[in-house]
């Protein structure tokens, strides 16, 4: 409990030192020559002695603007685009607040005719049908991958093999700038070959509407790549590195003039992350009992790079098209030690065995986007149209070597080499009939062809390679899907309506060329959604929501080859599986005003052919874990969000997720009946001194929780990040230790019949990074013709 006060102390302490010293405050109200309040207004404050900037603010709707400062002697610049920058000089701050009145702005001669002007934005955005992300306000995700970055989210959660968990389950759908990616289609640890650097934002859509995909039983994660709209050359380096080994940088750039905007990215990673596990195992049966403990040792190696090249040609201000090209590879070496102790029913060791492994990994992915947008005279009426190809190659060869007794050497080789295409062809349209009424609807069809070859390999006294044939085959899955929607949404006074229906043909066969298995399941499904919202008043609404949706078959969860990691827990998938259904209600209350926001929300989930992993104990002591369709579950929660800014210097954001998960089943006559209770928690506090230095402390906490045949065990985290401007605004520095007290650790019982285990395994050790961020040409507000549409934000 003393370690769980931690970061309860941490963010006290940091408050209290800061609390001590005194600040007054400037304030005022910018204007207009019509007397109109300007919101959004820069008002910037600077060092009298030497011009450097010490801190500013945005102005609110009414023009308002309150700046805390400590005594000095200052000037300020007020500037907002279109209108002409004014600077008040000879700011004496002494003893007391000062109030600098109105401030009236001339306009310019030369003012645009759409300007979007966007303000600071915070690192955690609260909306009703979802939650933004900014990445680069936490600190905490400095020098991170995409991986590490979806697991700092509230109720997002990472296991050590890269699989994602959204609110308790892993049926979740990822996307990059709302489509598949390479990255996301098959080999959920792939998020880690993407650098965070090279990330916006991401979002997180807990029941989405029909316009969405019906996969994901609990909603949809979007991760939305950089990209900007901005007139003329600009862009942003970025450099890292850190302990254990990282090093790191990427660029991302955009040239924008009347027509074209041309953009380009590219991020370069190389990593080495230590890890190490323990567990203990025990066989219990009529004639016989043994156990073992395992002890690993485990580095990941990895180099990575990501190249981005597309542009946008905007034909006239109704018609645009754009088109990108995106190439990442990654090149792999991953090692492992594990020693195995062998006891006898009196505890005395009777064998010890060391195996050794080293993988070499080979990826490569293309992927090519086109897109046609249309808006046509109607304000919002609008057509969109989106191409995609993508081509993975994935080559994997791992060496085992095995030594028992000191005497006996067995040696192994693998090869796992998969092939995978997709294409996707969506067009969507939207016809509003007034303000706050549209009708939509929309086709998308997706094709997905994977070629998955395993081979296994065992050396003989000769030193021949004998092949094991139980352990040899070819996959080849192919998916192909069709999908079509219509919605209608309208809002009567204080109450907004949506209904939709979105209609998908699967057609899906999975095939093992060696041994002539075929499994084909081809059917037809309708999902409806509804939503309906009121306005309680002004900022403060409620809301609730239905989805129908469907779990397919992870591709990893159908490939019956196993991992030789550990020759005695295999792994296999089980190509025989069928989809889950979900349906998903959610009642959610979002509360807003000017220091802050909550948004609440109640879930429940019914499950039906809920895939569950298994494990069983063989003749010869080997456990085999596999998914399997499991009966039916009910989970309800509780989600609570805040954002919260406690002083002008101190903003807090807390996140909670309670839930419970009931789960009915039976397998081989074992009654598999579970009724677990969990939360999980992050909470995050972030202060500023001195107008340009941040300091953050976040917290992560995953309670324990009961599993179909056992139980996970807490874990938590500390995160601390420091971050200071620097080369008058356009240049960054920032330092941070992820997992500061070295506690993020996965542990896990399983107690069954005849079996039960303990384990405990840490993926990657405390992490020290720094990092350098230099914008080119971004040391203020730009102007923009159009907001950053394109592929990038439609779905």
């Amino acid at each position: 409990m003393k370690y769980l006060l931690t970061p309860l102390a941490l963010i006290f302490f940091s408050s209290l030192l800061l609390a001590q010293q005194q600040e007054l405050h400037i304030s005022g109200k910018i204007i207009d020559e019509q007397r109109n309040a300007i919101p959004f207004g820069n008002a910037a404050v600077y060092n009298a002695s030497d011009s450097s900037l010490v801190t500013g603010a945005f102005s609110d709707a009414d023009g308002k603007f309150q700046i805390g400062i400590k005594a000095g002697t200052y000037y300020m610049k007020i500037t907002f685009l279109s209108y002409e920058e004014k600077t008040i000089p000879d700011i004496r701050i002494i003893d007391k607040n000062i109030s600098l009145g109105s401030i009236i702005l001339k306009a310019t001669s030369d003012v645009l005719e759409e300007i979007v002007i966007t303000g600071k934005k915070e690192a955690m955005e609260l909306q009703l049908d979802k939650r933004v992300f900014n990445v680069g306000k936490d600190l905490s995700n400095i020098g991170a991958n995409a991986s590490d970055i979806l697991g700092n989210l509230p109720s997002v959660t990472v296991d050590v093999d890269g699989s994602v968990s959204l609110r308790g389950s892993e049926n979740v759908t990822i996307w990059i700038n709302g489509r598949p990616s390479s990255l996301t289609s098959r080999d959920p640890d792939a998020l880690r070959k993407l650098q965070g650097n090279m990330i916006e934002s991401i979002e997180v859509i807990t029941n989405p509407s029909s316009r969405y995909d019906a996969a994901g039983e609990v909603g949809i994660i979007n991760i939305i790549l950089k990209k900007s709209q901005e007139r003329g050359f600009n862009g942003s380096f970025v450099a890292n590195a850190g302990y254990p080994t990282l090093f790191g940088g990427s660029y991302s750039l955009n040239y924008r003039n009347k027509n074209l905007n041309f953009f380009s990215s590219y991020g370069i990673d190389k990593r080495r992350s230590p890890g190490n596990g323990t567990s203990f195992q025990q066989y219990t049966s009529a004639d016989t009992s043994f156990a073992y403990t395992q002890n690993n040792d485990r580095s990941r190696g990895e180099l990575s790079h990501n190249f981005r090249l597309g542009l946008d040609y905007f034909l006239n201000d109704k018609n645009s098209i754009t088109g990108s090209f995106t190439y990442n590879t990654s090149d792999g070496l991953n090692t492992a030690t594990a020693e195995y102790l062998d006891y006898d029913e009196n505890d005395f060791i009777t064998n010890t065995t060391l195996r050794t492994e080293s993988e070499a990994e080979d990826e490569k992915n293309i992927e090519l986007n086109f897109n046609y947008t249309k808006d046509f005279k109607q304000k919002g009426r609008k057509l969109t149209t989106d191409f995609q190809w993508i081509k993975s190659v994935d080559n994997e060869s791992t060496d085992y070597n095995q030594l028992t007794n000191e005497t006996e050497i067995i040696a192994q080789r693998s090869v796992n080499d998969a092939n995978e295409s997709n294409w996707l062809f969506q067009s969507d349209y939207i016809q509003p009939f007034s303000d706050d009424s549209k009708f939509e609807a929309g086709v998308k069809t997706t094709t997905r062809v994977i070629k998955n070859e395993y081979i296994f390999e065992q050396q003989d006294e000769d030193m021949n390679w004998i092949p094991f044939d139980a352990f040899t085959n070819n996959l080849v899955y192919t998916e192909r899907i069709h999908a079509a929607y219509a919605m209608a949404s309208t809002k009567i006074n204080k109450i907004a309506i949506q209904g939709g229906l979105r209609g998908e043909l699967s057609d899906i066969t999975t095939e093992l060329t060696a041994t002539n298995e075929l499994n084909k399941q081809n059917y037809f499904k309708l999902f409806p959604s509804a939503a309906l919202s009121y306005e309680l008043k002004k900022n403060n609404t409620l809301q609730l929501s239905y989805s129908y949706r469907i779990s397919r078959p992870r591709f990893r969860d159908l490939i019956p080859f196993s991992n030789f990691s550990n020759p005695r827990v295999f792994f296999g998938g089980n190509p025989n599986l069928r989809p889950e259904y979900t349906h998903a209600y959610e009642v959610g209350y979002l509360l807003e005003w000017s220091k802050g926001s909550v948004l609440s929300s109640v879930y429940h989930r019914h499950r039906t052919d809920v895939i569950q992993r298994i494990t069983e104990i063989q003749e010869d002591g080997v456990a085999r874990i596999m998914p399997i369709n499991l009966a039916k579950q009910n989970a309800y929660g509780i989600e609570f969000n805040l954002s919260y800014d406690i002083l002008p210097w101190w903003k807090f954001n807390t996140s909670a997720n309670f839930f419970r998960a009931i789960t009915e089943g039976v397998y081989q006559e074992e009654d598999l009946f579970s009724d677990t209770y969990s939360w999980r928690n992050r909470t995050t506090s972030k202060m500023t001194f001195f107008g340009n230095l941040d300091f953050q402390v976040s917290f992560n906490y995953r309670a324990p929780q009961v599993t179909t045949q056992g139980k996970r065990l807490s874990s938590y985290s500390i995160d601390l990040g420091l971050s200071r401007d620097v080369l008058n605004g356009k240049g960054t520095i920032t330092a941070g230790v992820r997992d500061l007290m070295n506690s993020n650790k996965r542990r896990y019982i399983i107690d069954t019949q005849g079996y039960n285990s303990n384990s405990e395994f840490q993926w990657r050790q405390r992490q020290f990074t720094v990092s350098f961020s230099y914008r080119l040409n971004r040391d203020k507000e730009r102007q923009r013709d159009r907001s950053s549409g394109g592929e990038d934000e439609e779905f």
